[in-house]
């Protein structure tokens, strides 16, 4: 009894090994490669399968998500002789699981270095300064070389992007005192751009200010130019009146007695003033004859009384008067001296 339930113990614990060995469950996104008795069989997608046991074997395990490898860093030389220490980052996708397996016996590894030489001949190619401008370009050719080689191997590089382009400390020194000189450069540039467009806006502005100054100036002369010329051409006016009242008065009644007296009275008048100053004058030997004195001055008045009666009769005669109403020429020049 007790050796009939130790050989059915034995094929309990028998079966329930073979049937962990043969039930496998794939997950999803994931292939199973199945060998029977050491040759490629079927590949196991997801789900639940049974393999025969001791004759089925899941040989590669590969799943079709993307996958992400780091390609280590290496010593590259660019155009110009110089050292640069690169890495990067590879993107490789399995599309055909039984290449993957059969293909190649590690496609990862043989993904990052064939990555590794292509990025080295990509850095050859170009100066150090160009590297960093052209990533884009060097992670173009690396896929395409890459995804090229890979075909055969079931994979498909999807991108590759550098991480780090590294130039020795020397280098970095010369390239931060030529940025240096650079920003230094432009700032220089921009300053005297700014000085000189100042000095032309003072300059504009000077021109401005004494274009203003010399209209107003001459605006100014012209006004007082007219107001002297207004103020001369009142006075002429004023006096051309004063001179046709007095021949007016004159010619009337009594106007030769009056003018007499008032020759008279001024006669005495400035000669009252001779004993008042120290002058020293010549005068004639008849000057305290009064009468003789009025009586030749009168003379002269009644020879140019005839003259003021013309004048009296034609205004526009009188010397440097204009007649009522005639207006001046506008003050473009200075008025002539006639």
């Amino acid at each position: 009894m007790d050796i009939m339930t130790l050989i059915l113990a034995i094929a309990v614990i028998f079966v329930i090994t073979v049937l962990l060995n043969s039930a496998r469950v794939v997950p999803h996104r994931t292939v199973y490669i199945v060998e029977r008795l050491g040759k490629y069989y079927s590949s196991l997608e997801a789900g639940f399968h049974i393999l025969i046991p001791f004759i089925d074997k899941v040989a590669y395990k590969h799943t079709l998500k993307e996958q992400v490898m780091d390609v280590p860093p290496q010593v590259c030389i660019t155009k110009d002789n110089i050292s640069v220490e690169v890495d990067g980052i590879l993107y490789v996708q399995v599309v055909d699981p039984v290449k993957a397996s059969y293909g190649i016996t590690n496609y990862q590894f043989a993904s990052s270095q064939l990555a590794q030489t292509t990025m080295r001949s990509e850095i050859g190619k170009i100066e150090l300064d160009r590297t960093f401008e052209e990533r884009e370009k060097i992670n173009m050719e690396i896929v395409a070389a890459v995804d090229k080689a890979a075909e055969p191997w079931g994979i498909k590089i999807t991108r590759h992007e550098i991480k780090n382009i590294t130039p020795p400390d020397s280098i970095k020194g010369a390239m931060e005192k030529q940025m240096r000189a650079e920003r230094e450069k432009r700032a220089l540039i921009a300053e005297s751009e700014g000085e000189k467009q100042a000095k032309i806006n003072r300059a504009e502005g000077d021109k401005q200010q004494n274009i203003a100054l010399s209209e107003g100036e001459k605006q100014k002369r012209l006004n007082e130019a007219d107001g002297r010329a207004g103020e001369i051409e009142r006075v002429a006016f004023a006096t051309a009146k004063g001179l046709r009242e007095i021949a007016a008065a004159i010619n009337e009644k009594g106007g030769s007695d009056a003018v007499n007296l008032r020759i008279a009275e001024s006669y005495l008048a400035e000669f009252g003033k001779l004993a008042k100053t120290n002058n020293t004058l010549i005068i004639p030997a008849d000057l305290g004859d009064t009468a003789g004195m009025v009586a030749a001055v009168s003379k002269v008045f009644t020879a140019t009384k005839q003259r003021a009666a013309e004048e009296l009769a034609a205004p526009a005669a009188l010397p440097g008067v204009r007649p009522a109403g005639q207006q001046y020429p506008p003050l473009d020049r200075p008025p002539q001296r006639q």
